[in-house]
């Protein structure tokens, strides 16, 4: 009687694996070829906005968004071929999508955080930034989170949620940039004579824009006058500006054999 059990069950099983193989079969064959379908959707359509001029920043984002989009259709189509009720697939993935948002609400609003970054751009890929003290440039815009490469090149990652919390300065976005320098002029020297030479100096620094720089006095010090030098860079020639520019000076006041002053002690014989 037992061994007559057995063969039952088994006879049940192998007729119900007779039964759903071909439903499996076409079911996995939906996904293959839905997949491959999804990819190759995907990938025209990117092309399709990169020709049509959409930013490069958008782009990327909404690949992803049609890929997921398209491949949770595929995947609903091959579970309606084995007979599960398409009512409750639909509800389990809204139940399931309702516990993984509560779960990540942090990362949801960092998702929402980079929609809002990718719709009104305060910054781009490419942009050099000041994000949370952060000063960079912006490398990628990922879905969650903004990726910097600092000016001492190190790979910085920030949630979109923090970096759209506070300030956000983008240096790139007025198409120039002011470089703050400060010369000692000695008290003794004339002013309008220095200027000039300055003035010669930063015409010799090829990377500074033709923006009339600024040369004025900023204050009196101990022992000289400083000088406000400032001339105008691009975000990509603002370091070769700043160094350059100090070095014609420093040469063409030492060819003019203007000295700065420095502090001096004297040590009395007691």
């Amino acid at each position: 009687m037992g061994d007559f059990d057995v063969m039952a069950s088994l006879s049940g099983l192998i007729d119900q694996a007779i039964l759903w193989a071909p439903k499996i079969i076409i079911a996995l064959l939906i996904l293959w070829i839905g997949f491959m379908i999804v990819g190759a959707i995907t990938k025209f359509a990117g092309k399709a906005m990169e020709k049509g001029g959409l930013d490069k920043d958008l782009t990327p984002f909404l690949k992803s968004l049609i890929s997921a989009i398209l491949k949770v259709l595929v995947v609903i189509t091959a579970a309606g071929t084995l007979g599960i009720e398409m009512t409750a697939f639909i509800a389990l993935i809204g139940m399931a999508g309702l516990a993984i948002g509560m779960a990540l609400q942090g990362t949801l609003a960092h998702f929402a955080a980079g929609v809002m970054v990718l719709i009104f751009k305060p910054y781009s890929v490419g942009d050099l930034v000041d994000i949370q003290g952060t000063v960079g440039t912006v490398s990628e815009i990922q879905v969650f989170n903004t990726i910097i490469n600092s000016l001492d090149n190190k790979k910085v990652i920030i949630p979109n949620g923090i970096a759209t919390s506070g300030i956000m300065t983008n240096l790139t976005a007025n198409g120039k940039l002011r470089v703050d320098l400060n010369v000692a002029m000695p008290y003794e020297e004339d002013f309008d004579k220095v200027k000039g030479i300055i003035r010669g100096a930063l015409d010799k620094v090829s990377e500074r824009l033709p923006d009339e720089p600024t040369v004025e006095i900023e204050k009196f010090d101990e022992h000289n006058v400083l000088l406000a030098v400032r001339p105008f860079a691009t975000d990509k020639t603002y370091w070769d500006v700043y160094f350059n520019s100090y070095k014609e000076i420093k040469k063409a006041l030492g060819e003019a054999g203007i000295t700065v002053a420095y502090p001096t002690r004297r040590i009395k014989n007691i």
